[in-house]
């Protein structure tokens, strides 16, 4: 199996997974991800579709641009 990105967990779990997701999620908008302090903390609870609720991007064009960078999404009931 590839790389898969598990919306159920939290971005900083993710990122500690797949480091290049901080590029990827910063490319889309969320320009605080690059910060470590925010990372460390925000990052621990906050989830990618919380995440683009509060910055108002779409979760569909999220997952897209994931699957553009050959990850697998995979959903789970939040």
């Amino acid at each position: 199996m590839g790389k898969v990105l598990d919306l159920g967990l939290s971005v900083h779990d993710i990122c500690k997974s797949y480091p290049e997701v901080i590029d990827i999620m910063k490319d889309l908008g969320f320009d605080k991800i690059i910060d470590p302090v925010s990372l460390n903390t925000v990052g621990r609870f906050m989830t990618i579709p919380k995440g683009s609720a509060m910055k108002k991007i779409e979760l569909e064009k999220i997952k897209k641009v994931f699957i553009e960078n050959g990850f697998e999404i995979l959903e789970r009931g939040e």
